[in-house]
């Protein structure tokens, strides 16, 4: 009888378990190829949370989407690999979603784990009113929700910026947080402030600092190393084939600036010169913008996402995006070619079992 099948088993077998030994028990990271975007269909703002340690998922937040009795109140998917993506519900029941601002929608989230709790920011939206657009503040103990309200965080009155959307919470290395918050108009651009320590309101609402010229929104705030790195979006966002919208980042030694570009050029300038990431080439992602927060995955690779126009839906809603990050020896962050990827080999990760 012929035994090199049983061998070669009992080798595979014994190599799979030094592997795992030598892992620390744990599964070796694995990759997959993807195709952008990782959702095709409308998910725009997102925002990315990384639960890896608390349940083995990621859960991806966006704006408000639907109407009537099919409005989702920040629609919520989860993912273990990053790739394949599926709805969970929504942020708020239609019940208990933040209603204080007459007309608003709820844009833009940022969603975090504090103190042992989910807090989601979100933005109280009304298109074109600058002056009562703003943002709130809800906190869950479940990703998925329902998240209950805290009320306002920043708005005109308190701050005296306007358009206080697209709010950004950032908790750096010595334990004290942050936040981004801002858009488009006179009065407004991104600003920043220290948070209290819970961080379900600002310290001092009239500190305020602002971070950049008045065109921009959509802030991400990141560290790596010693540097901060602010990400936001210019252009226009929801012009379908239209829009212009593209990824710029700055760079500083505070996490309330001034960021500047690698020449040096201040992110408050008109013509501020870095532009991170743009519409590809052949158009068929346009409008790529408003980034989410960056994940490391078990190799050590960054992964950056954001929303896009798609060709292959006719450019009808903004797509969730996907796309590596290189930093570049400057430490400066790059997406290849300054552009989407089509295909790509994704996010290495532990698949484990929560």
């Amino acid at each position: 009888m012929n035994i090199n099948p049983f061998k070669n088993l009992l080798v595979s077998a014994l190599m799979g378990l030094l592997l795992f030994s030598c892992s620390g028990g744990r599964p070796e990271p694995v990759s997959r190829e993807y195709s952008n975007p990782v959702i095709p269909s409308n998910c725009p703002d997102p925002s990315v949370l990384d639960n890896r340690s608390r349940d083995g998922y990621f859960y991806a937040y966006s704006t408000q989407s639907g109407s009537g009795d099919a409005i989702k109140y920040i629609p919520v998917y989860r993912s273990k690999d990053l790739v394949d993506w599926e709805p969970c519900g929504a942020a708020f029941t239609a019940e208990g979603h933040p209603a204080w601002v007459e007309g608003a929608r709820l844009w833009a989230p940022d969603a975090n784990y504090v103190d042992g709790h989910y807090v989601l920011y979100y933005a109280m939206g009304v298109w074109g009113d600058h002056i009562h657009s703003c943002a709130g503040v809800a906190v869950s103990d479940s990703p998925t929700g329902p998240f209950e309200d805290k009320g306002m965080i920043v708005d005109y009155a308190s701050t005296g910026v306007t358009n206080c959307i697209d709010a950004n919470f950032f908790e750096d290395s010595d334990g004290r947080r942050y936040l981004c918050w801002g858009s488009f108009g006179k009065g407004s651009g991104i600003w920043g402030a220290e948070l209290s320590s819970d961080g379900l309101s600002l310290k001092d609402p009239k500190s305020a600092v602002q971070l950049t010229r008045v065109d921009t929104e959509g802030a991400y705030l990141h560290k790596h190393g010693k540097d901060y790195y602010l990400f936001a979006s210019i252009g226009s966002c929801c012009e379908g084939e239209k829009s212009t919208y593209r990824v710029i980042v700055g760079r500083s030694k505070s996490p309330l600036g001034p960021f500047v570009s690698p020449s040096g050029k201040s992110m408050l300038e008109d013509d501020y010169d870095y532009v991170m990431l743009h519409a590809s080439q052949d158009k068929v992602f346009i409008g790529t913008g408003h980034n989410s927060e960056i994940v490391t995955d078990d190799k050590g690779d960054d992964w950056m996402f954001y929303h896009a126009f798609w060709k292959g839906n006719d450019y009808k809603g903004r797509c969730l995006m996907m796309d590596k990050i290189q930093w570049d020896k400057e430490g400066w962050p790059h997406v290849s070619g300054g552009e989407p990827s089509s295909t790509a080999t994704g996010p290495s990760l532990r698949l484990e079992t929560k």
